[in-house]
């Protein structure tokens, strides 16, 4: 009996620690919480509350069967449409130039991702402003350009140009991440097997690096999605994109239920796109482990 009140002693201490240490543990996340809930979770509920609204308040669809058609259909047509071409060309531009950095010594590679981040920390504003200088009839590209001047603002080459260049560092982080993390190993057991350069880079390096360019064109894709300044000051009329309509339906239009609903549907294709990048990378993990094996 002894013995058992002795071994049963020490369970009631552990107990009450235990407890003391989750109740701690929602004292510190408590401020965290209120913080989502107030700024992200009632923002994005009110929101789409606003959209299910008509002008008395009562339920209704309209705003998103207005969204689904006509203009607005084809603004969201043109924002997938310019979103992937950009994505496309932060992937070739960001894949050059990771592939040529991971090459490097660190001591350099780490001058060269600085090179690639530090424009990334000013603003969206003055790059755009820079761009419309450099792309313009009397700008620094159109006069090394042979039979020049060409139109490269206002329409969506513009659009693409300007809105790659704030993708791009994104891209190259990643990128940059993955192929560093490549076993040369296999390189080199490939090349001692007699394969070709191409072959290698087909056969062996592209797999190994498929997961990363996955992740990284979706994270450009999602992030052009909703970007607003570049496509506001480089685009024409026909470059307007969902940001754009939000912003004019609010300010022009003072048509909130309208805005709401292309908020929801942007948040929806946004919550895709992510729910995308993590399938990618947990099939690029569950990929290296299988290698690993």
């Amino acid at each position: 009996m002894a013995a058992t009140l002795t071994a049963g002693a020490p369970a009631r201490p552990r107990k009450l620690l235990a407890s003391r240490k989750t109740r701690v543990g929602i004292l510190y996340a408590l401020p965290v919480v209120v913080y989502l809930l107030v700024l992200f979770v009632y923002p994005i509920f009110s929101t789409l509350l606003l959209s299910l609204k008509d002008a008395d308040g009562s339920f209704t669809l309209h705003w998103y069967a207005d969204a689904l058609t006509g203009v607005n259909l084809s603004v969201l047509f043109t924002t997938l449409r310019i979103s992937a071409e950009t994505a496309v060309l932060s992937l070739v531009f960001g894949f050059v130039l990771a592939q040529a950095i991971s090459r490097l010594k660190p001591v350099w590679a780490g001058l060269a991702m600085l090179v690639v981040v530090v424009p990334h920390f000013v603003s969206a504003l003055v790059r755009t402003y820079g761009w419309i200088i450099m792309l313009g009839d009397k700008g620094l590209v159109n006069e090394w350009l042979p039979g020049g001047p060409y139109q490269l603002l206002y329409n969506e080459v513009g659009v693409v140009i300007g809105t790659t260049s704030m993708m791009l560092p994104y891209t190259v982080l990643l990128l940059y991440g993955v192929m560093r993390g490549v076993d040369r190993r296999l390189l080199a057991a490939a090349a001692s097997m007699g394969a070709g350069r191409v072959t290698i880079f087909r056969r062996v390096y592209l797999p190994l690096v498929a997961p990363g360019l996955a992740s990284a064109g979706l994270l450009s894709f999602i992030l052009s999605l909703g970007y607003y300044i570049t496509p506001a000051l480089m685009g024409g009329p026909n470059q307007t994109m969902i940001a754009t309509l939000i912003n004019q339906q609010v300010t022009k239009e003072n048509q909130w239920n309208g805005a709401a609903a292309q908020g929801v549907i942007l948040l929806v294709l946004t919550l895709a796109g992510l729910l995308l990048v993590k399938v990618v990378s947990s099939l690029g993990a569950s990929r290296r482990r299988r290698n690993g094996s």
